[in-house]
């Protein structure tokens, strides 16, 4: 708005009072020969500068280049924050699973010091093996307040980026039963790239400093102007509006510069200079935005075989102990193969619980990637 009022008529007024000797409104006037009066100027005036060389033009089209950018910014906040809010969801869910490993886990070594210490009072064992089974429950039992503790965490965060006071968040979500969006189309178009904020911003941005460019070079050029001025001047305030009391002017003018120092040419090139690093920072912005891309798109397919095999892992590990725990109630192995498999599972478990959160958080670094999604 400010930029294109330039191109307007300015229109304003002035009215003036002033009492003095040998002086007409603060102006020497020796014609007065020593009176003192009174006198009263009241009047609207009226300039025009001609856009004949397009500079207020191209002013206008720099103003609203930046405003575009700043457009361009709101939404990359906005998507910044979705993102980070599905992350946050993301990383709540992976804890919550977590947790529920965590639980069993300790349940699992619960039972096995209970099986040990029914062995050791019955003088079958040492008490060598209750202890160590000992240890490896309060060890994973000291992981359950740590999660419990990283989860209110969790939550607090969620509820401050939803903009609401830090509190508890119902939800009954689990990180396996997240609904995954549709399959990623081979070979994205680069067309989607043009979609993310920090392109459309930084393409703006190469825009208002183009034009500022042809801003400066009008500098160089004569302004062309109009000025007009009505109104009435008298020495008595009953008679400002009669037609004797009347003033008015009509002008042009043409000022230009000639000599300036070389100011005007150091303005140009700064100007000159602002485009080729707006142009050199949407080449960056760019090649950054392919470069995302490229990682969470090989993210999401490495990630899913990572997946299958800590799955079949885990499966092992669960089939272990099973069998461990039968082999040495029936007394065919010694304590350490329970507690190895034990061990064993538990961090199985927890790395495809990460992984599994992983793929979800390749999604959403794609998803703010390609500037909000894609479709099928």
């Amino acid at each position: 708005m400010q930029a294109r009022g330039q191109l307007l008529p300015q229109i304003g007024y002035r009215g003036e009072t002033a009492r003095g000797r040998n002086a007409v409104l603060g102006n020497v006037n020796p014609a007065a020969q020593g009176v003192t009066g009174n006198a009263f100027l009241g009047m609207f005036n009226a300039s025009w500068e001609l856009d004949f060389w397009g500079r207020i033009r191209r002013l206008n089209e720099s103003a609203r280049a930046q405003f575009l950018a700043s457009e361009e910014a709101r939404r990359a906040v906005t998507l910044s924050l979705v993102g980070d809010v599905a992350q946050a969801w993301f990383e709540l869910l992976e804890l919550d699973r977590e947790y529920e490993i965590a639980t069993r886990t300790t349940s699992s070594f619960a039972e096995s010091l209970r099986i040990f210490s029914q062995r050791f009072e019955g003088g079958v064992v040492s008490k060598l093996e209750t202890s160590r089974a000992e240890a490896a429950l309060a060890t994973t039992a000291a992981t359950v307040p740590d999660l419990e503790r990283r989860i209110v965490l969790k939550e607090n965060q969620i509820e401050v980026l939803l903009g609401r006071n830090p509190g508890l968040i119902s939800h009954h979500s689990t990180l396996l039963g997240q609904v995954l969006p549709p399959e990623i189309p081979v070979g994205l178009p680069s067309e989607l790239l043009e979609r993310r904020p920090d392109i459309r911003r930084a393409e703006q941005l190469v825009r208002s400093a183009n034009a500022r460019v042809g801003a400066a070079m009008g500098d160089f050029l004569p302004r062309i102007g109009l000025t007009a001025l009505y109104g009435g001047v008298s020495s008595d305030l009953a008679a400002i509006t009669s037609s004797g009391a009347g003033a008015w002017s009509v002008a042009a003018n043409v000022p230009g510069p000639i000599f300036q120092g070389g100011r005007l040419y150091g303005q140009y090139l700064q100007a000159k200079a602002e485009l080729q690093e707006a142009k050199l920072q949407y080449q960056q912005t760019a090649l950054g935005a392919f470069h995302d891309v490229a990682n969470a798109l090989v993210a999401g397919q490495k990630l899913e075989a990572v997946r299958v095999q800590q799955s079949r892992a885990v499966t092992a590990y669960q089939q272990a102990v099973s069998v461990s725990t039968q082999r040495y109630v029936a007394g065919k192995a010694s304590y350490f193969e329970v507690l190895e498999a034990q061990q064993q599972l538990f961090p199985a478990e927890n790395s495809l619980a990460q992984t599994q959160f992983n793929q979800l958080l390749a999604i959403v670094q794609l998803y703010k990637a390609l500037g909000g999604g894609w479709t099928e």
